[in-house]
């Protein structure tokens, strides 16, 4: 089997699993008990913490929330800090976003406002900037489109809104760029959202990096959990293998990137271009390709990949369930059905070889060539 769907999630680092185990088997307190275990435990996950928000930010201005996954992390930004007026966000955003600013209208919250795209699918600045005005309370542009790949200077997209309205709260879904991008946050952005399973965690565990300024209230309430601002007790267990996990990754993270990038390079060069097009920018993210075998459908594709070993996706697996044929982000791009009916996104992961790209362009070129004969 080759998997390459990393985007949807990562198969979860054994050492990482295997070191955080004591936390299943031994070390197993609840860390709000008040014995010495109990404090020990509380004491841990303060480590934790530190080990993952240090990796792209100042200790000393922001602070990490532990949730249950990234789309809780987008929810309660957005439920928490979207409270009048008017919020931004983009026409490419992970349903997470996207649901959520459709929920402020159908509730009456908030006028949700969408900044539309450019080609390779970031952020078109200069409208999302003419949609802030001085109502706006809340704008939310994702760092890494999860489809496409396409990167979004957040922290420059940032300065500029707090230019045009500084009492803006700006949010960036991080989901994608968390441990796979070299960067750290910038003061102007004031959430920011990380999943433990897209870099080797477990499924289970997000977390919600805020600025320590910002007064966050609680999404779930109940047992005063993490200061108060997300109740239910923490999985310690989780957490510390996404810790593990991410102290790991950071460490080869800069050799990670330029190695896919070649590998995702390598892999678009092998592709028979008479069928395949190219939707991905060269710039983006190196740990997502996406493709299209225009006049053929993706689903059927994958389905044929899958039948020969390879796993694949055919854009983010949280919309998989949804009622439209086509996706959304493609088709804000500007391309039309025919390009997003035959999309394939391929992801990538730290541990992905060259010869799993070798034998997967194989199996892209004879799937996609024997459709087309098919459907001639």
């Amino acid at each position: 089997m080759i998997y390459l769907d990393n985007a949807a999630t990562t198969k979860p680092n054994l050492a990482a699993l295997e070191k955080a185990k004591t936390y299943l088997t031994e070390q197993y307190f609840n860390p709000s008990a008040l014995y010495k275990e109990g404090y020990t435990i509380s004491g841990e996950l303060k480590k934790a913490r530190s080990v993952l928000l240090s990796k792209i930010a100042d200790e000393t201005a922001f602070e990490l929330v532990f949730t249950s996954c990234g789309t809780e992390s987008d929810n309660q930004a957005t439920f928490g800090f979207a409270r009048r007026g008017n919020a931004v966000t983009t026409a490419g955003e992970h349903s997470a976003i996207a649901a959520a600013f459709a929920e402020l209208k159908n509730k009456g919250i908030a006028e949700p406002r969408f900044a539309p795209l450019e080609q390779d699918g970031r952020v078109n600045v200069e409208k999302l900037l003419a949609l802030v005005d001085e109502k706006t309370s809340f704008v939310s542009v994702m760092h890494v489109n999860n489809e496409l790949g396409s990167i979004n200077d957040i922290n420059a997209i940032a300065k500029l809104v707090k230019q045009k309205n500084p009492r803006v709260i700006f949010h960036s879904d991080g989901v994608q760029a968390y441990g796979k991008l070299p960067f750290r946050l910038a003061k102007e952005v004031d959430l920011y959202s990380i999943s433990a399973h897209k870099l080797g965690g477990l499924k289970g565990v997000g977390g919600l990096i805020k600025r320590k300024s910002l007064t966050l209230a609680p999404y779930i309430i109940g047992g005063g959990q993490e200061a108060g601002r997300r109740s239910g007790t923490e999985n310690v267990f989780g957490i510390q293998q996404f810790a593990f996990a991410a102290e790991e990754k950071f460490s080869t993270l800069k050799a990670d990137f330029e190695r896919i990038k070649t590998l995702r390079e390598t892999l678009w060069n092998g592709l028979d271009q008479t069928i395949f097009q190219r939707l991905s920018p060269m710039d983006g993210s190196p740990y997502i390709l996406n493709i299209s075998a225009v006049g053929l459908r993706g689903e059927v594709l994958l389905h044929l990949a899958n039948d020969k070993g390879l796993l694949i996706g055919t854009g983010s697996a949280c919309s998989s369930n949804a009622k439209t044929r086509y996706s959304k982000v493609v088709l804000a791009c500007g391309y039309n059905e025919q390009v997003a009916d035959g999309v394939l996104r391929i992801s990538f992961s730290s541990a992905t070889t060259e010869a799993e790209i070798a034998e997967a362009i194989g199996i892209l070129n004879e799937i996609g060539r024997d459709l087309r004969k098919r459907m001639q």
